[in-house]
């Protein structure tokens, strides 16, 4: 909830007070060149960096290896460039930070801790779902009723 909060209400308000600020240090225009700038670079990284990790990513099907760090990759590369787009500086320093390869190597690390505790946390709230007093139920097996058959066809 508090992240909402601070993506739809404080995130924009900061951009405005952060654009003013800059805009009233190194004047207007420099600062409406900037935030241009920033978004054509955001769009051509955008077009740049799709298909390149979608290469990298097909390459490591191929040879039979999952792709989890190339769709991690494009993931944090398509976030920092629409970052890059959003007029704003400080939208610009997060989608450089998603660019950086050695800032995405960490984000890419804390994204699959994060990852992993939420698959172990829903993975114990599942066993935990029982009634009060009941025992966690077993993971369910398919009911299989043997038996023995032949076909008449008549």
């Amino acid at each position: 909830m508090r992240v909402l909060l601070f993506v739809f209400i404080l995130f924009p308000l900061l951009e405005l007070a952060l654009l003013i600020k800059v805009g009233s240090s190194i004047g207007v225009l420099t600062t409406l060149l900037l935030v241009i700038g920033s978004a054509l670079v955001g769009g051509f990284l955008l077009r740049i960096a799709g298909p390149a990790t979608a290469w990298r990513a097909r390459a490591r099907l191929l040879s039979g290896e999952a792709p989890e760090q190339e769709m991690l990759d494009g993931l944090l590369m398509a976030l920092g460039g629409f970052l890059l787009l959003l007029p704003g500086f400080l939208s610009d320093v997060l989608g450089v930070l998603c660019l950086l390869p050695f800032t995405r190597h960490l984000l890419r690390k804390r994204l699959g801790l994060r990852a992993q505790r939420f698959a172990q946390s829903s993975m114990h709230a599942g066993q935990s779902a029982g009634q009060p007093g009941q025992e966690a139920s077993k993971p369910s097996r398919p009911q299989v009723i043997e038996g023995e058959w032949e076909r008449r066809d008549d």
